[in-house]
């Protein structure tokens, strides 16, 4: 692809980014006009209704934001690392596995707070990762893409078992599980955003500084190996990386589905297979689907609203649906 057709690419998607950050911080229960918003941010004034509204919207429109580049690179990483094109979080039951793991948080521990959150997540979403990658590598052929989204699969349905095992006993559990799991950007607060920052910022910089040892890694097992690329090793730090994207933003919003899914495969689609170019459009990409499937949710939910993550699956059902009939979950 030229330099020039990517990079075109790369402005149309901040373009798009940059109409919804507008929308998110006008569009809900109450309608704020523009020209309010703008004044409001630029007054940094709090004494009409409209003001505190928008204030209160920044925070939700940069969680939104960094919680799709999270999530839009986690995929694009998890597709990489497994060469399977339906590969995401919540196929390969990473996103249940943190669910899980704050579920036994909050029913034997107790925790309430977001750093307990974001640890027992995290811990959740590796171990999970392990046990996905080690079924699916059971059996002649290794980890091959179908056997890892079985894998993911099987694992997903057993944890959700689990899960509501233990929830289903204990109302309190319940009462404060039940909104977290359907994926909602609504509660996020400042105090989260600068809570989670660390840990995806960390995720992305593993993300993009193994990008060339992935793109090669593409080239196959043992091709790799004699260019001198660790594969197994390669294969952790990413995993590693993808946990830590996974597990922090499933910490604050839930279970988002499906944007780790829909956006790699829609930006490998229009600039081919390189990581370098995937995965900086998969987080624009993940941003911009996120904030608007939070804007769509508020709009057609009003006086109330639908949250994210069900918009999400909404749409992103058929997408797999059709990814997994042209692609017949074949490698990448």
């Amino acid at each position: 692809m030229k330099s020039s057709r990517f990079t075109g690419i790369i402005f149309i998607s901040i373009v798009g980014l940059g109409l919804c950050i507008p929308l998110s911080l006008t569009l809900g229960a109450r309608v704020i006009p523009l020209n309010e918003t703008i004044e409001a941010i630029f007054s940094n004034q709090r004494t009409t209704v409209n003001q505190v509204v928008v204030f209160e919207r920044i925070p939700r429109t940069i969680f939104g934001m960094i919680s799709g580049m999270a999530l839009g690179v986690s995929g694009a990483l998890m597709q990489a690392i497994t060469r399977n094109p339906i590969a995401d979080p919540s196929i390969l039951g990473v996103n249940t596995g943190a669910s899980l793991a704050v579920v036994i948080g909050i029913a034997f521990f107790s925790i309430g707070s977001l750093n307990a959150f974001i640890w027992f997540a995290i811990g959740g979403a590796a171990v999970t990762a392990l046990a996905v990658y080690t079924i699916g590598s059971i059996g002649p052929g290794g980890p091959t893409p179908i056997k890892l989204a079985l894998a993911g699969a099987a694992t997903s349905a057993a944890l959700s078992s689990l899960v509501s095992a233990i929830m289903l006993p204990r109302t309190e559990v319940m009462n404060l599980f039940r909104f977290w799991q359907v994926g909602s950007i609504s509660g996020a607060t400042w105090e989260g955003i600068s809570t989670v920052l660390p840990f995806l910022i960390i995720g992305l910089g593993v993300s993009f500084a193994l990008a060339p040892a992935l793109d090669i890694l593409a080239l196959g097992e043992e091709l790799a190996s004699g260019l001198g690329v660790k594969t197994n090793t390669i294969r952790v730090i990413g995993a590693t990386g993808g946990v830590l994207l996974t597990g922090a933003t499933t910490a604050i919003a839930g279970p988002i589905g499906f944007v780790g899914l829909m956006v790699p495969h829609i930006v490998r689609l229009a600039v081919g297979s390189s990581l370098k170019r995937v995965l900086p459009l998969s987080a624009i990409g993940g941003a911009t689907l996120l904030l608007g499937a939070d804007v769509i949710g508020r709009v057609l939910g009003r006086p109330s609203e639908l949250e994210a993550g069900i918009i999400t699956a909404f749409i992103g059902a058929p997408i797999l649906i059709m990814i997994a009939r042209k692609a017949k979950v074949k490698m990448l």
